[in-house]
């Protein structure tokens, strides 16, 4: 089950149901499947808190993951800032919708193991990101 909230910023304009079916198809390219996942969308004062208080990070982020999975079944909370989101999309030049769900998936591939520290681990990330979003629109 795959689970929509939010505090202190309204909900984005998203189809759930949609969205929920993209985030299973995609997991099943990983040889998953989706168990508990829950979203909270915030504001950056809410991220910021989080970050300080699970993380020790003492910085804004647009999206934080914790990964409860076991085995093959995708297990976790995903926080997302919709305010760096925003910002995020005004700065790359991307259309926030788009921006938004490249965000909402990122949470979902770390959840498949899909990692972005590393040393070409962002590009990585990003092909997976796209690869994904090309599974929406296809939709």
């Amino acid at each position: 089950m795959i689970t929509y909230n939010t505090e202190n910023v309204a909900m984005p304009a998203i189809r759930k149901r949609d969205t929920t079916a993209w985030i299973r198809r995609v997991a099943t390219t990983y040889g998953k499947r989706v168990g508990e996942v829950g979203y909270l969308f915030c504001d950056d004062k809410k991220i910021l808190e989080v970050n300080q208080q699970y993380l020790q990070h003492d910085y804004y982020t647009d999206i934080i993951t914790f990964d409860y999975s076991e085995d093959d079944v995708l297990n976790g909370d995903i926080v997302i800032s919709l305010d760096t989101v925003r910002s995020n999309a005004e700065q790359f030049g991307r259309p926030y919708d788009e921006e938004l769900h490249r965000v909402i998936i990122h949470g979902i591939l770390h959840l498949c193991g899909q990692n972005d520290k590393g040393p070409g681990e962002r590009q990585q990330m990003e092909a997976a990101e796209n690869r994904a979003l090309e599974l929406l629109s296809a939709s």
